[in-house]
């Protein structure tokens, strides 16, 4: 608990003023996140959660592009928070919590969802194996994981992947070299199948993880 309650700390301390900028300056290098809600192929009425939605952007989007969607979101940063319900108002219900050990039916009142987000928060989360276990266990039958964050970044030249890994330093941010290898055990472990794509230049993947339709 004591480590939750740190990282929400930092998360606001980071936050507290860049989150008035952060959906302009990120889309200069958070790629990969429009490609992943064009995927979500999801239904009227399905629940669609991200864990660490930030500023409410990607659940906006989602919104718009899946109308008739339930759209859920948490964020262990209050500062976030704050944005995220300017911007969605009652379009979405919200809540302050760990992506790692989060209760969804406390929290957000379903026990599950058929779609669940991940947009480059693994590479802010300390325990970031753990955030990506939870939320695997918070598909309902049939329900999706989808993922996007870093990729192996080896098609870029050498000098601008470590100009890109220093200037994510700055943030907290950090790479996941191991992101796939884990993604696979989580899916063997949990009996998901994992299917993963590599964008351009390697710089970013995403993944998604499919539960069974029946337990």
């Amino acid at each position: 608990m004591a480590g939750a309650l740190g990282h929400a700390a930092l998360m606001d301390e980071v936050y507290r003023g860049q989150r008035h900028i952060y959906d302009f300056t990120r889309k200069y290098y958070l790629f990969g996140r429009d490609t992943l809600i064009a995927g979500l192929a999801a239904e009227p009425g399905m629940r669609v959660l991200e864990v660490a939605c930030g500023t409410g952007r990607n659940l906006a989007k989602i919104g718009r592009r899946w109308p008739g969607t339930a759209l859920f979101g948490l964020d262990i940063s209050a500062e976030m928070l704050k944005s995220a319900r300017a911007a969605l108002g009652d379009a979405a219900r919200l809540g302050a919590g760990d992506a790692c050990t989060f209760d969804p039916v406390t929290l957000l009142g379903e026990p599950a969802f058929d779609r669940i987000i991940l947009s480059y928060s693994l590479s802010m989360i300390p325990d970031w194996q753990g955030a990506l276990d939870h939320a695997a266990g918070c598909l309902a039958p049939g329900g999706q994981l989808h993922v996007v964050d870093f990729g192996d970044l080896q098609d870029l030249p050498s000098a601008a992947q470590s100009l890109l890994r220093r200037w994510l330093a700055m943030f907290h941010v950090e790479q996941r070299a191991a992101l796939p290898e884990v993604a696979s055990r989580i899916a063997a472990a949990r009996g998901l199948l994992l299917e993963s794509r590599r964008g351009p230049l390697g710089y970013y993947a995403i993944h998604v993880l499919a539960a069974p339709a029946v337990p």
